[in-house]
């Protein structure tokens, strides 16, 4: 079976060690010591998949205790419904927050686009648009978004 040191696993996933690290801390990977005072970190194939896992959980958003969970159940040795459940789930939740964060930043853009729209107004000589018609402008602009 495989095994890999750190700086190897660092170079792999473009990752520091010192992240690496941090998932041990975290309780997300398990490496054996080796060497002179167990100084040395040797990551199984099985150590590694966990690192594959948390990086991909992080990259989908998930929290650290999270991503700990599913790659605990992902270990275990019960059936996978459960473990599919559970991600589909989670997949869901994350989801749901993702949508309400797209909702806020199309409203803060489209506020954006209004405040541009009245500096650009204000600096060819215009004059400023009353309150109604911001309204109307601002309206239209997130139609458009």
């Amino acid at each position: 079976m495989p095994t890999y040191t750190i700086t190897e696993l660092a170079r792999e996933f473009d990752i520091t060690p010192r992240a690496i690290r941090f998932y041990e801390d975290q309780g997300l990977l398990s490496p054996k010591r080796e060497g002179a005072g167990g100084r040395t970190r040797v990551y199984s194939a099985g150590e590694r998949t966990r690192l594959k896992l948390t990086l991909r959980g992080k990259r989908l958003g998930l929290s650290l205790s999270e991503i700990k969970a599913l790659v605990d159940m992902y270990e275990s040795p019960k059936d996978t419904a459960p473990q599919l459940k559970r991600f589909l789930t989670v997949l869901a939740q994350h989801r749901e927050t993702l949508e309400r964060q797209r909702e806020d930043i199309e409203v803060t853009l489209a506020e954006i686009a209004a405040h541009e729209e009245e500096c650009n107004r204000l600096l060819a000589g215009e004059k400023p648009l009353k309150t109604a018609e911001k309204k109307t402008a601002s309206r239209k602009l997130k139609d458009a978004a």
